[in-house]
């Protein structure tokens, strides 16, 4: 988890919120993308094309871990930032 609070703090790569659009609108991490996870593999072009790496997050880590595992294989620079509770809290650190 390390790498990824050091991508955030340097405002490096991009953060994708794989949770539903609903759950997206309840809360996120600011300046986050929400693509969900059943969207993913139509929108592979389009992520593909964002600045990577790609931090991915939803509520537990379980669906973004699904993401990593899938994009990963599309040869898709990108890790499983867990929750996105837990990188807002290393965003909002990186403000102090």
């Amino acid at each position: 988890m390390k790498k990824v609070e050091e991508l955030i703090q340097q405002n490096s790569g991009t953060i994708i919120d794989v949770r539903s659009y609903g759950e997206f609108m309840a809360g996120s991490v600011a300046g986050a993308i929400n693509i969900a996870l059943n969207e993913i593999p139509e929108r592979l072009e389009e992520l593909k094309n964002l600045p990577s790496p790609l931090i991915l997050c939803c509520a537990s880590g379980n669906r973004s871990g699904q993401a990593e595992h899938f994009l990963s294989e599309q040869g898709v620079a990108c890790y499983n930032g867990g929750s996105w509770l837990e990188l807002n809290y290393y965003k909002s650190q990186n403000i102090l």
